[in-house]
């Protein structure tokens, strides 16, 4: 029987459940580094991260309630850019950072700070940890099924009183005062929150598992579109206000930190030593023991997820061998530490989100334009090319000539170049289709 309506209930069960997709281990360690270096101008910083942090993710998450799926969305653009920009977005979320994350994140917080001087300095225990780490992986992503549901179930409500009582700890008994303000926090605290909200993946997260949400709201008998972005809409606050409220919690701990703990090269590691500090060793032991839980449960969902993808993709390749496939690999790119991971992934991911940001943005009034390709094709041009850019920027490969020549842009000396010249391809776009009136648009995908 269909039904268009859910209780409170169902939608907050629902608002639980993307709280939970969205919610991994990893995402702890950036707003207490954010803290850390945005000192006195945290509050500032941490408005332009949950912009892209909490905020792209919901609106992400209708998009795909209006479209259907990621690739369903990039197809707009063109079959050949939807099939790219898919495969894009699983490696990214997959084995190329957000997998290997989930066992450098265990290391960094659950074992590192609990070894000896010589050993945290050798390379043998993290790779012996990894080792162990994605071997557990693939065990679990062969047979994804209730050891991994119990495990989340547990683990991530235990994550969160842990958190709580940290937090709390923190707000009664300030580890310190904030500091000045470093580094692009000193004049740009809020565009560099901004762009350090690229690095939690949850944008990407939701154009890829955002399939999910809908697929729960639909187990309840909901079918009507308009029905289903609402309640996406309404699920999706909830699981926003969560991540809101532990990343200013976060972000707060992280600007009281540098006077008492010292400066930490990591979230991971700013997180650990504040859980030792106000706990004492078996507040560090405690919060390492459930973030490798969590860890290993979030790597399992994303190689089953990235597998199942790629064996869909390629039938050829069955889907175990993708799980041992992705593991290897995840494991040897984990090796390469959590520091380095980060730094590796800022110039990729500075590339992507502006153009999943386009993407979701335009897929929200694609009924203004009915779908007309040409407005995609002209508002993802300029958004790739500026994107290319400040990628080459942040590896610190760009070229200061074309820097010089580009600083005329809006925003473009804050890493938002492609913002302008993205509104105003759209425009461009919108004008040539309304003039031309192509024959070939895709339909629009409202009842």
């Amino acid at each position: 029987m269909n039904n268009n309506t859910l209780s409170f209930k169902q939608i907050f069960s629902i608002g639980l459940m993307l709280f939970a997709l969205f919610f991994g281990a990893g995402n702890m360690i950036f707003p207490p580094f954010l803290g850390q270096e945005a000192g006195t101008s945290v509050w500032v910083a941490i408005i332009g991260f949950l912009i892209t942090g909490v905020g792209l993710p919901l609106i992400a998450v209708i998009a795909i309630a209006k479209s259907g799926d990621v690739q369903t969305m990039a197809n707009r653009v063109h079959p050949l850019y939807g099939l790219i920009f898919t495969v894009a977005m699983y490696l990214v979320i997959g084995p190329l950072f957000a997998i290997p994350r989930t066992g450098t994140v265990s290391y960094e917080i659950g074992v590192l700070p609990f070894l000896s001087e010589n050993a945290a300095n050798s390379i043998w225990p993290l790779l012996i940890f990894s080792i162990v780490f994605f071997v557990l992986t693939t065990l679990l992503a062969m047979n994804p099924g209730k050891l991994v549901d119990v495990i989340g179930n547990i683990l991530t409500p235990l994550l969160l009183i842990i958190l709580a009582v940290i937090v709390i700890k923190a707000i009664i008994s300030p580890i310190g005062d904030p500091q000045a303000p470093t580094g692009a926090y000193v004049d740009s605290a809020f565009f560099k929150g901004f762009i350090e909200g690229y690095l939690t993946m949850d944008t990407i997260a939701a154009l890829v598992f955002g399939i999910i949400v809908i697929s729960s709201i639909k187990g309840f008998g909901v079918t009507k579109k308009a029905s289903i972005t609402k309640i996406c809409i309404a699920a999706g606050l909830i699981a926003a206000a969560g991540l809101a409220i532990i990343y200013v919690s976060l972000a707060y701990i992280g600007s009281t930190s540098p006077n008492t703990l010292g400066v930490q090269p990591n979230g991971g590691a700013l997180l650990s030593v504040a859980a030792q500090f106000l706990f004492g060793s078996a507040g560090g032991y405690i919060l390492g023991f459930a973030i490798i839980f969590a860890c290993l449960t979030t790597s399992v969902g994303l190689i089953s997820s990235c597998a199942a993808y790629f064996n869909k993709l390629v039938p050829s390749i069955s889907y175990k061998k993708f799980v041992i496939i992705f593991s290897i690999f995840s494991m040897a790119i984990a090796n390469v530490g959590l520091t380095q991971l980060i730094n590796f992934s800022v110039p990729v991911l500075t590339f992507l989100y502006p153009l999943a940001i386009v993407l979701i943005l335009l897929t929200l009034i694609n009924n203004v334009f009915k779908g007309a390709s040409i407005v995609y094709i002209c508002a993802l041009i300029p958004t790739g090319i500026i994107s290319i850019i400040d990628g080459l920027n942040a590896a610190g490969l760009g070229s200061e000539g074309l820097n010089n020549t580009l600083s005329i842009l809006p925003l473009f000396s804050v890493g938002i170049g492609w913002l302008v010249p993205a509104i105003i391809g759209a425009i461009v776009g919108f004008i040539i289709a309304f003039n031309t009136n192509p024959k070939e648009q895709l339909q629009t995908q409202e009842d």
